[in-house]
């Protein structure tokens, strides 16, 4: 008995020597090919895409206001205008004795993008408010703030929103000086106007903010038509660089002998205590972009988008239930929404937009990201122009997945312009803060190279 139990014990042994002399070189060699896994790419999934308007939204707190009026043989025109309320520099504010304006700016700072034609002469006209914006509850993109029809302030000739500008920096008691600032456009209001309205105030109009705002109203500022294609601007009304400047004098009583000094008083716009609201205005008459939407039901060769609260493209996937039930289930690798552009669509100054976005409605239909690989990270999901391929690309390889897996339904997929550099605005809110527009092709084959002009690349493998 005690020789079977050694005989085991050595053949135990022996078993884990000859284990631990395997050869090293085996380790860390690839697979198998005749054990991988191999997935298999269908592109040729109907797409179904219409022209559709985009909803009104909010514009009481937007990263830039828009303002111009573009002039676009495919889209139509497209006007923007700015209303603002006007802050006191403090309160209570007084102007001393005897003031004596000698001037009156409306300083807007520019935020970046221009879309359209710099080069023109343009025509900015502003005027007064007639109801108090401070105390309005609603500031959708819609609506419009009627004014009085008395021209304050105009601006004609070119803009340079790319160019800083040297402006006298006024110092109580010293040598005035010039300094350099950032882009902005430059208002010269009537003098007389902001003499009687504002200067000659008396202390009950200036004694509080709240007094000020509702004798003064606020101001609208608005593009005339121009006789070329025109352009959109936009602007940070936010920070102090952009307000309602006085240049005035008044008479130091306390200086012996009395002396006049000169002084700049600074009315904010856009900050936490004042209200700032655009109104977007789209007329497509006579383009085929009207007949789209009078067709809504019809499948064009292309579908138009555009921002500032313009137009969308509503996509649906309809054979995917009918191709998910044929193939059994599967597991998505990839899927790829694949979008170019329109041929001849992006001649200047009417270059494509940089920047899409792809959301989807929820059961309640409001707007929320398609997933990727389940997060909604708007860096991840892609959207960005190519301009040697002319197209967008898409990463909707969750989303694809949870409509084939029945996790999610499709209320509704939408396709959207948004801007490229405003970190804040990527949520698939309608934009307000950008104006380039693209024409995008439809679910059908490209002559010249045979393939769909907007196609899903759906690369998959069968589960067992």
């Amino acid at each position: 008995m005690k020789f079977i139990k050694l005989d085991l014990l050595t053949l135990l042994i022996s078993l884990f020597l000859f284990a631990s002399c395997e050869n090293t070189s085996t380790i860390g060699l690839e697979i198998d090919p005749n054990s991988t896994i191999e997935g298999a790419l269908v592109d040729t999934l109907t797409i179904s895409s219409r022209t559709i308007m985009d909803d009104a939204t909010n514009t009481g707190a937007l990263v830039r206001y828009p303002l111009g009026f573009l002039k676009d043989p495919t889209f139509g025109t497209t006007e923007a205008k700015i209303a603002l309320s006007v802050g006191l520099p403090s309160w209570p504010y007084s102007f001393g004795t005897t003031p004596v304006l000698d001037s009156a700016v409306l300083v807007l700072s520019y935020a970046g993008e221009f879309y359209g034609d710099s080069t023109q002469v343009y025509t900015v006209n502003v005027n007064q408010l007639t109801n108090n914006l401070h105390t309005e509850e609603s500031f959708l993109s819609s609506r419009t703030y009627p004014t009085n029809s008395r021209v304050i302030g105009t601006k004609t000739g070119r803009l340079f929103p790319t160019s800083k500008y040297k402006i006298t920096d006024i110092v109580t008691g010293n040598k005035d000086t010039l300094k350099s600032v950032n882009p902005q456009l430059r208002i010269k209001l009537d003098n007389n106007f902001i003499q009687e309205y504002i200067v000659n105030q008396p202390e009950g109009v200036l004694k509080s903010d709240a007094l000020f705002k509702n004798f003064f109203k606020g101001l609208h500022v608005q593009v005339n038509n121009p006789s070329g294609n025109g352009a959109m601007m936009f602007f940070d009304l936010a920070g102090t660089n952009s307000n309602l400047s006085l240049y005035y004098r008044k008479t130091n009583a306390t200086a012996t002998p009395a002396t006049i000094d000169t002084l700049n008083a600074i009315f904010l716009l856009g900050s936490t205590s004042n209200r700032v609201a655009a109104s977007v205005k789209h007329d497509y008459t006579g383009t085929a972009i009207e007949t789209q939407l009078n067709n809504p039901n019809q499948q064009y060769a292309v579908t138009y988008l555009q921002p500032l609260v313009g137009l969308r493209s509503k996509i649906s996937f309809p054979s995917l239930e009918k191709f998910s039930a044929s193939t059994g289930q599967i597991v998505v690798n990839k899927a790829e929404l694949v979008v170019d552009l329109a041929t001849g669509s992006d001649i200047k100054p009417f270059e494509p937009a940089l920047r899409l976005a792809l959301y989807r409605y929820d059961i309640a239909e409001q707007r929320v990201l398609t997933e990727v690989n389940g997060n909604n990270a708007p860096e991840t999901i892609g959207g960005y122009f190519d301009p040697t391929k002319k197209q967008y690309v898409f990463n909707i390889t969750a989303y694809i997945q949870n409509i084939i897996s029945k996790k999610t339904k499709d209320y509704g997929t939408f396709i959207a312009p948004i801007p490229t550099n405003a970190a804040t605005e990527w949520m698939p809110i309608p934009s307000v803060s950008s104006a380039a527009r693209s024409v995008i092709g439809a679910h059908k084959k490209n002559p010249a190279t045979g393939e769909s002009t907007m196609r899903l690349n759906l690369y998959y493998t069968k589960a067992n």
